[in-house]
């Protein structure tokens, strides 16, 4: 589970296979307790919604909203053969 605030329009594909995805980035932001000290955590992920779900999900994001996504997280390849990080959501939630 990640908090963060929407800050790469959502952009709707669809797979060969005929799967539809929804993929959009989020920042995330806090504070974290490590070995007894604060400190900043921040991360930029990539968030991907597949299948049916994908549509219910994500119709009402907006750039700049903040929302909690609930899912696990995968490994990718950029198309230059780099590796990235992805969460595939499984739930996502609007919160103020």
């Amino acid at each position: 589970m990640l908090v963060g605030k929407v800050i790469k329009r959502p952009k709707i594909s669809t797979s060969p296979a005929g799967i539809q995805h929804c993929q959009f980035s989020i920042d995330h932001h806090s504070i974290q307790n490590e070995a007894g000290m604060n400190r900043q955590a921040f991360v930029r992920i990539q968030v991907v919604a597949t299948g049916d779900m994908s549509q219910n999900l994500t119709r009402d994001l907006t750039e700049g909203c903040n929302v909690k996504v609930t899912g696990f997280i995968n490994r990718h390849e950029s198309r230059n053969g780099n590796p990235l990080l992805v969460l595939h959501a499984q739930q996502i939630e609007m919160i103020n």
